[in-house]
This record gives structure tokens, C-alpha cells and sequence, in this order.
């Protein structure tokens, strides 16, 4: 039998914690499992030789280093400013080898599937093809668009639309994220909010073996210019409107152009995403990243996910949701394989895809389970190559949770519960800690929260208690405003001060447990609205 002690070592955090750990912990350092609370607390405690160390482990590249990782004497931002002076693309961070991740032009960046393609060898593309392939878009993007101009894809996750993704950051323009899932007025209304130029998008959407219309949504939402992608082959299914554009007549735009393509190098908190959060109000919550928001998502993944160089990561999730960004650059950031299945994750297709792409780190939806479960659609698969499960979205279910497990040989399932305003999950499972089905382990590294009273007094850290969770403001990657709502008067006003600090509002409502364990239990407010519709919140407002 393994032995946990030997075998936590091995874990990012684990072999982190072994190098610096007698060093920053001094004689309390023991081992990962025994100091995991105090590491855990240095990184709140001090946040810049925290975030060095996890730097070295990511394949980030400054064109100009930062001044200082955390300037929090900067009374204009509640959350401090982080790597103030730092210049960089972080784009080109996704596409560049990094030898210490032992990545080269030859590694495997993605693996894919089309649905209905399941007897075929799975596709790929290397590191030096996927570079190659986003300068040309790049390329083709400076011919029609101005530097910072508000480009939106509205399309599933496919390879190209990953490409599409990076090569609008690597230029220097801002991608706004629109759901597939979204009705004509949804989408116009994202459109005109983020003040979008131009869309990109698919004539098709196959999923299940059946085509549902997407172009078509999109010319009824919006009147911007539309570059349409086919959903398979070369040829499109649909004739674009005047003005608009096939994918092959905007690609022919980047030849005679050099096959090369400079970055566009900006400071670390300049805007490269514009994602939609939902609220009680109608209109959606618009939400930047900046550079800075990939570098805390990839390192979450990295410390409790334990994604790996070499990994191969599988999320069916979507570019309109803020599970779309972190999969790409918790991927390309780590040096690990993004696995992308282009059709729907509901069927044996998928599950088949897991197997035959050798998925080592696989993230869902609890309803997902659900429905792999009831159809037994993992009959017969082999999903052993798989080292964590993780979880989000919504509340898990134990029974679910333990038939997930068992398909792995009982591996570990990390519960994630953010938000796209923070980039991240403020409350995770963790590698070095038990974990229970359907629970948090605590909160992520180098985050803090308390929970508090009715009154707005924090409970005790080691009480079980109930009741709205107030954020250490803190927090790397966490935005800093909001481009059509006043920032402080949502995330700040009436929250109460903590340690010399006014707390940031998340809305979650959380019980601690008896054994120290967390549970989300919905939101202070009740509801939350989706594409125009109230519904019960679910546990984590990550969407995929």
C-alpha cells in the first residue's frame, strides 16, 4: 500500500513545501500533511514570497519584471496592487517552450475528438503548430482591427476557438466571452455592453449527433461583423450576411504577411477578457481580466489540482464562462495537454474520449455525473489513467460523487466553489488534507475568509457556524472594478472591517462543520439570474 506521507511529496505543494518548508517554518516544519495549516497560513501571511515561489513553477515570462509582487499600500485599490510596473503578454506565455516544464515546439499543447469520430486515433497538435496557427490569426486580426479593440466569440471550445482566443490577446486586443447557449437578445445585450466591434462564431453547433443553429442567433443579436467558422469540414453551412466573413477568406487575409508575429507587451494589469457575471439585476455584471487574472487561476490549479507538466486535462466547459479561461491557462501555463472533445459531453462519445486520450486530471459538473452514471456510460472504459477528479457549478451529490471516484480507482475529488470576478475558487479540496464527498477543504492558498453573524461579526476560526463569508481583500487576481457597475458599492460597501481591513462581499452563504469541513449552501441574496431567468443559486458561481 502506498504510503501518503511518501506519496504527498510528489504533489506540487508537497515537493514546494519540502524544499522552502524548514527554511520559511523553521523546526515547526515536519513534513506536507503535518505543516500543511501553517504553510497554508504563511501564504496568506506573506503573500510575496508565496507568489515568488509559485512563479518559478509556471511558465511565466516578464518583458519587464514587476517593482514588487504586492504593493499594498496602494489606498486607491482595497486589494492592494499586485506586480505593479511588471510588462508582459500572456498569450505568449501559452506558446512559448519552457524547459524547466521540459517543454519543447514537439510537446503535445492539445488533443481532441469530433463527436462521432470514436473509433478514429484521437487528434494533435504540437506546441510549435498551435504558435504557428494563432500568429496566423494574429496576423489576419491586425488587417481589420485596431490595437484594443473588443473582439467576442461566441462558439463551443473548440481547437479553433481556442486559437482564436490566444491569438486576440497576443495582438493586443480584448476577447469578450459570450455562452453558445445564449438566446439572440443575450447575446446583443453582451455585445453592447462590453462594446464589442466584431464576433467570431460557428454556422452549426453539433452536439448529440444533431446540428442547432448558431450564425443564425448571433445575426439576430447583433449587427457587429461576424467572422463564421464551419462546425465541420472546410466549407460553411450558412451564406454571412453582407459584411460579414468565412473563416478561409478572413485566414487568407494574414498570407503574404510574415509567418512571424511580434506580441503586444502590456502591463500586467492591462485588460485581455471581458466575461459576464450574473446577478439579481437584469443586465449581467461586466467583468475584466487582466494579465494578472491567468497567473492566479493557473496557479490554484497548480497547488490543488496538482496539475502536472505532461498532465492531460479535460473540462467540458466554454469560452462565454469563466471555466473556459481557466482551463486554457491552467493548461498551456503548467505545461500540461488541454483535451478538447468538440460535441456533447452527456454521451459514451466523451467518456470514450477520457479513455483514449489518456485524461489525467478530469473536471465536471455535478449534473454531468449524474447523467454518466444513470446512462452506465463508462461501461467497460478504462479510466485509471485519471490521478484527480474536480467538481463545480453546482451542489455535488455524495452517492454520484462516490461512482465518479470508483471509476478511478477511488481518486481524489476536488470540490472548487469562486467566482469570475476573483479568476479563481476562494474555497477548495485539497491533495494534502482528507477530504470529504460534497465538502470543502478550506480555504485556497494564500486566501482567507471568515464567516459572519447576523450582525456582520466574524465567528471564530475554529467554530462550526453558519452564514455569509466575507473575503481577506487580499487577493491576487481578484478584479479591482467593474466596467459598467460601480466596483466598491457591489464588493465592498456595508462589509464590515477585519484586521485593519474592510472585507470583500462574495454573497455565498457557507457552514463550517463540525469537523472542520465547509459546505456551501446557496447565496445570500437566493437567486441569481442566467441568461435572463431566476434560479436557485447553485454551490459555486463557476459555470461550465
Amino acid at each position: 500500500m502506498a504510503n501518503p506521507r511518501t506519496d504527498c511529496k510528489q504533489t506540487n505543494l508537497g515537493r514546494v513545501m519540502e524544499e522552502n518548508g524548514p527554511k520559511l517554518l523553521g523546526a515547526s516544519y515536519k513534513d506536507p500533511i503535518s505543516s500543511f495549516g501553517l504553510f497554508h497560513k504563511f501564504s496568506v501571511q506573506n503573500q510575496e514570497v508565496y507568489w515568488k515561489l509559485v512563479l518559478k513553477e509556471l511558465s511565466v515570462k516578464f518583458v519587464r519584471e514587476p517593482k514588487t509582487i504586492l504593493d499594498a499600500s496602494d489606498k486607491s485599490k482595497k486589494g492592494g496592487s499586485w506586480f505593479p510596473g511588471a510588462v508582459l503578454n500572456i498569450a505568449e506565455c501559452c506558446l512559448l517552450p519552457w524547459p524547466s516544464q521540459n517543454r519543447t515546439d514537439d510537446s503535445i499543447a492539445i488533443v481532441w475528438r469530433d463527436e462521432g469520430f470514436g473509433d478514429y486515433p484521437v487528434n494533435r497538435m504540437s506546441l510549435k503548430e498551435l504558435r504557428t496557427q494563432v500568429m496566423t490569426v494574429a496576423n489576419a486580426l491586425d488587417t481589420i482591427f485596431r490595437k484594443g479593440d473588443r473582439i467576442a466569440i461566441d462558439m463551443p471550445m473548440t481547437c479553433n476557438a481556442v486559437i482564436v482566443y490566444l491569438a486576440i490577446i497576443l495582438g493586443g486586443f480584448v476577447v469578450v466571452g459570450i455562452a453558445d447557449s445564449f438566446a439572440p437578445q443575450e447575446i446583443g445585450n453582451r455585445m453592447r455592453v462590453a462594446k464589442a466591434k466584431a464576433i467570431f462564431t460557428q454556422d452549426f453547433i453539433i452536439r448529440g449527433g444533431k446540428k442547432f443553429p448558431l450564425y443564425s442567433r448571433v445575426m439576430e443579436g447583433t449587427s457587429a461583423k461576424a467572422i463564421v467558422i464551419p462546425a465541420t469540414g472546410d466549407s460553411l453551412g450558412v451564406t454571412p450576411r453582407n459584411g460579414d466573413m468565412s473563416w478561409k477568406d478572413f485566414l487568407s487575409r494574414a498570407a503574404g504577411r510574415s509567418s512571424m508575429y511580434s506580441p503586444v507587451y502590456q502591463s500586467a494589469d492591462a485588460l485581455i477578457n471581458i466575461l459576464f457575471s450574473s446577478g439579481t439585476t437584469g443586465e449581467p455584471k461586466v467583468i475584466p481580466w487582466t494579465q494578472l487574472c491567468p497567473i492566479r487561476c493557473a496557479a490554484d490549479t497548480w497547488a490543488h489540482l496538482d496539475l502536472r507538466p505532461k498532465d492531460v486535462d479535460l473540462w467540458p466547459t466554454n469560452l462565454g464562462w469563466v471555466m473556459g479561461p481557466i482551463q486554457i491557462f491552467s493548461c498551456f501555463l503548467n505545461g500540461a495537454t488541454l483535451a478538447l472533445y468538440h460535441g456533447s459531453p452527456l454521451g459514451r462519445g466523451f467518456c470514450k474520449f477520457v479513455q483514449d486520450a489518456r485524461v489525467s486530471v478530469l473536471g465536471s459538473v455535478p449534473s454531468l455525473v449524474k447523467s454518466w452514471k444513470a446512462g452506465n456510460l463508462t461501461q467497460g472504459l478504462d479510466w485509471t489513467k485519471i490521478r484527480v477528479l474536480a467538481t463545480t457549478g453546482e451542489a455535488s451529490d455524495i452517492d454520484d460523487n462516490l461512482w465518479l471516484s470508483s471509476r478511478t480507482c477511488y481518486k481524489p475529488i476536488v470540490e472548487c466553489c469562486g467566482g469570475t470576478e476573483l479568476a479563481s475558487s476562494y474555497i477548495q479540496g485539497r491533495l494534502l488534507q482528507p477530504q470529504a464527498f460534497g465538502a470543502f477543504s478550506g480555504p485556497s492558498m494564500s486566501t482567507w475568509f471568515v464567516i459572519l453573524d447576523e450582525q456582520g461579526n466574524p465567528y471564530p476560526d475554529d467554530l462550526p457556524c453558519s452564514g455569509e463569508v466575507g473575503l481577506f481583500p487580499l487577493y491576487f487576481g481578484a478584479t479591482n472594478r467593474l466596467l459598467n457597475a460601480d466596483h466598491d458599492k457591489v464588493y465592498f460597501d456595508g462589509m464590515p472591517i477585519y484586521k485593519g481591513r474592510q472585507l470583500r462581499r462574495h454573497g455565498d452563504i457557507i457552514q463550517r462543520t463540525v469537523g472542520g469541513y465547509y459546505i456551501v449552501q446557496g447565496r445570500a441574496d437566493d437567486t441569481m439570474n442566467l441568461g435572463g431567468i431566476k434560479v436557485e443559486a447553485p454551490s459555486s458561481l463557476f459555470s461550465v
